[in-house]
């Protein structure tokens, strides 16, 4: 994994990225609810805890002088109708660090562990108001294949 990391933070060398510890959990926290997921540090520390194995889950912050400024959770994903891919779940680069170059960076990272990983290609999802982040993912050469409604139930 330290090859995945070094090789995302060579790119840009203000900005460092290396898997998530726990003590970045308040961080964390405080970005996703920046995300719009309003997150207790707590909840936070246990979501991070669950996050094994490493082979299934990883976690990535970027980092500068000024702390962690953003996060990536990718994962692998086994389906009955595709092969075996990854997914970025989430993804937030703080507004005051945005257009620097770290959710390049973060997403780089998310991509060489999926390689590392053996999946066959990532995906993402966005909500279709975060027009933003769209642009974004269309720079970064992902492709727009599917419109969806998605559907949640309380449990």
């Amino acid at each position: 994994m330290k090859k995945v990391v070094e090789a995302a933070s060579q790119a840009n060398s203000k900005t460092k990225i290396r898997l998530a510890r726990a003590s970045d959990a308040p961080r964390l926290a405080e970005l996703a609810c920046e995300l719009g997921y309003p997150t207790a540090t707590q909840e936070m520390k246990g979501r991070l805890a669950t996050l094994k194995p490493s082979s299934a889950h990883a976690v990535f912050v970027a980092e500068t002088a000024e702390g962690v400024i953003g996060w990536v959770h990718v994962s692998r994903n086994h389906l009955l109708d595709v092969p075996v891919r990854a997914e970025i779940n989430g993804l937030i680069v703080s507004g005051s660090a945005r257009s620097r170059g770290a959710g390049r960076l973060l997403v780089q990272a998310a991509e060489a562990w999926a390689r590392k990983t053996k999946c066959t290609g990532i995906n993402v999802r966005s909500n279709v108001i975060r027009e933003r982040a769209h642009a974004f993912y269309l720079r970064e050469g992902y492709e727009h294949y599917k419109t969806q409604k998605a559907f949640r139930k309380p449990l």
